[in-house]
């Protein structure tokens, strides 16, 4: 059963996530930031992830601290969902279009994290979200995911397009690492025996 909840309160946000890595895309999202739930659900619709998040937030400064620990919690949460990684395929990747946009993510659970994101958003908010905050909820996805993520827009001209295509690629990236590799049950997808 890869399925947790994580609680995690600050004095800037109080966050819960309950994640499923084996649902069937369901979500109940609540962050105050409307376009940020909108990515969210494209992690679970298209990750086949169930994910309830529900987020109270300093709002009333800015965006950035909800944004951030969002990303620091959905990450500790799929931390724990994968567990060890045995038998699970490891790496991940999609391409994904929407009209003009089109975007590359690749991911490998390797324990380590690191991003690297290129996106040059043709706008500075889209919504309630300000775009700068993008990588911030990757990089806290990944500093306590313990995952490498490499993302690339590789085109697009209007913004919400170009994110609604990374967050879709994350999700279908994420869908093929945790996927059970039937060749390899039981085994640790590392030379090194561990991940």
């Amino acid at each position: 059963m890869r399925q947790v909840e994580v609680t995690r309160n600050t004095l800037e946000t109080r966050i819960t996530v309950r994640l499923d890595l084996d649902g069937s895309g369901q979500s109940s999202l609540a962050t105050g930031i409307g376009f940020l739930d909108h990515m969210l659900d494209q992690i679970a619709r298209h990750g086949l992830i169930d994910l309830d998040v529900k987020c109270e937030g300093d709002l009333h400064i800015d965006g950035h601290h909800t944004v951030e620990d969002v990303g620091i919690t959905i990450g500790q949460a799929f931390a724990a969902a994968v567990g060890d990684k045995k038998g699970l395929t490891r790496y991940g990747h999609a391409y994904v279009p929407l009209d003009e946009a089109l975007s590359r993510v690749v991911v490998d659970l390797s324990g380590r994290p690191g991003l690297e994101l290129h996106c040059d958003f043709t706008a500075a908010m889209i919504g309630g979200l300000d775009t700068q905050l993008v990588h911030e909820f990757f990089q806290g996805f990944v500093n306590h995911a313990g995952v490498t993520l490499h993302i690339d827009n590789l085109r697009g001209r209007n913004a919400h397009h170009q994110c609604e295509t990374i967050f879709k690629a994350f999700a279908r990236a994420l869908r093929m690492a945790t996927t059970p590799d039937p060749r390899a049950v039981g085994m640790m997808p590392s030379t090194k025996g561990s991940l």
